[in-house]
């Protein structure tokens, strides 16, 4: 089994240099990604495409290759290839080819209207336009009720005549596009486990840009569970071929200084500023070229031009922000699309700091009176004392300290009694039912779990349930840390 890769278009159009350098990175992720999965196959980097060649062994997870193959960044898109050499008697003799395309298409041609592309590289006694009316003549014979489109096809049947190598793709599969990791620079993105900071960080993995998460911790050890499984999301997802950090910075000193100090309106644009202080603080410890951030034209008080403008000047960092011009609603379609929408749709709102009258043109000046009151020395202190982590130990130390309930055969209902941890949302959306009708469920949002797991019985053990198994895994890591042993998880796949 052979896939063929194509590279982002923008790739192609570089120097020959830039192109190469970018092909093996490309190359080097795909095999990093693959043997961290177990899964057994040749890449091969051949310039004008990457062809992985899929071990016999690893056959059997062909759809597993796929999903990965679809979250790389670099890849344009790519097809399953099934490949014959070019009939050597008569070239001419179109017959073995036909067999093999109507092998991979006539399921698929049938009652729809399709096309034929043939591409050719190097000498041939036929052209391509032979070939594609060849088969399409045959295809319409063997495929009941299918018709040919050339302009407006349901079905593209591609191939491609390699000197002497035929190559009869399969479904083209698009990719994530963009570049590979670690083509760019590294940068360091201020996560909060919102819609934004998490499509701006998914952004900046997508271009290449080797990404480090750093928290703002204003809500307490169950907003940073929570958080801590979006990072880990991203990695899991769309840059497992790098390591990645996560730096939590504990900022409640930040923000009782600020709501004692600060005049009402000017709150909001002052943690702003703090936080990129801490932000550059950190960003020069990884030695990041910018701080990436989630903000939005306009979306808030403390994101006008104004604003912004005077935010900015608390840095010496550049500071990135691909969503500026985005709607909220396409920013939420993106999250949703890129797998991150339901996490946020299960973050509280955490504000520490709320102005009734925000300024959305603070003035400089009073800025600097109001700052000058603040202990700059509190920043350094707070950054000094976060928190460092591998992004991919979060999961490594959740499988190793948390048990785990598979199937119903191990669950005995007198003992164990299973928590849905999802929002409400998530559970209107799909409700989740009891494997027997003799195991308890109860339903209580992860943020609501720390205070509400104290009433609970001591005298059985709890399984905590969402839908992706990492949250409630962190929530029963975090329960255990609290001194609840009678805490596990639940997950059925």
């Amino acid at each position: 089994m052979k896939f063929i890769i194509r590279l982002h278009a923008e790739i192609t159009i570089k120097s020959n240099g830039v192109r190469k350098r970018y092909g093996k990175l490309l190359v080097n992720n795909l095999k990093s990604i693959l043997q961290r999965r177990e899964l057994k196959g040749k890449v091969t980097w051949c310039w004008d495409r990457i062809e992985l060649e899929v071990s016999p062994v690893s056959q059997s997870r062909v759809d597993e290759i796929i999903e990965l193959l679809q979250r790389v960044p670099g890849i344009a898109w790519f097809s399953q290839s099934y490949e014959m050499p070019l009939p050597e008697g008569d070239p001419t003799d179109f017959g073995p080819i036909t067999e093999l395309v109507l092998a991979c298409w006539q399921p698929v041609v049938t009652g729809k209207s399709f096309v034929v592309r043939v591409k050719r590289k190097g000498d041939h006694p036929f052209r391509s336009l032979d070939l594609e009316r060849y088969l399409g003549g045959a295809l319409l014979r063997h495929c009941a009720d299918s018709r040919v489109s050339l302009k407006h096809p349901e079905v593209e049947v591609r191939l491609e005549i390699d000197h002497h190598t035929v190559r009869v793709f399969g479904d083209k599969i698009q990719g994530l596009g963009g570049f590979p990791l670690p083509s760019q620079e590294t940068v360091l993105s201020l996560l909060s486990g919102g819609f934004d900071s998490s499509v701006a960080s998914f952004q900046l993995i997508r271009r290449g840009a080797r990404v480090h998460f750093c928290f703002f911790n204003l809500g307490g050890a169950q907003h940073e569970t929570g958080v801590r499984q979006t990072a880990y999301y991203l990695w899991q997802q769309y840059a497992s071929s790098h390591p990645l950090k996560f730096i939590s910075v504990d900022f409640a000193p930040i923000v009782e200084e600020i709501l004692t100090k600060v005049d009402n309106g000017l709150m909001g644009v002052v943690l702003k500023r703090q936080m990129l202080r801490a932000a550059e603080l950190v960003a020069d410890k990884l030695n990041t070229a910018a701080i990436v951030t989630g903000e939005a034209l306009g979306q808030v008080s403390s994101q006008t031009l104004s604003n912004l403008s005077v935010i900015d000047e608390a840095t010496h960092k550049l500071v990135l922000r691909p969503l500026i011009t985005m709607d909220k609603q396409d920013i939420i379609n993106i999250a949703d699309q890129i797998g991150t929408g339901d996490l946020a749709r299960s973050m509280p709102e955490y504000c520490g700091v709320i102005s009734n009258k925000p300024t959305v043109k603070a003035q400089r000046d009073a800025l600097m009176q109001a700052e000058s009151l603040l202990d700059l020395a509190l920043i350094e202190a707070v950054v000094k004392q976060a928190k460092v982590e591998e992004v991919s130990q979060i999961g490594a130390t959740l499988e190793s300290r948390v048990e785990q309930f598979r199937t119903v055969h191990e669950v005995d209902a007198t003992v164990h009694e299973i928590i849905d941890i999802r929002s409400q949302d998530e559970v209107e959306r799909k409700a989740f039912v009891a494997p027997t009708d003799t195991i308890t469920v109860r339903h209580i949002p992860f943020f609501k779990l720390g205070t509400a797991f104290t009433q609970l019985a001591t005298n059985k053990i709890y399984l905590l349930y969402c839908d992706k198994g990492v949250m409630s895994k962190l929530q029963a890591l975090y329960l255990q840390e609290q001194g609840f042993t009678n805490v596990a998880v639940y997950q059925p796949h």
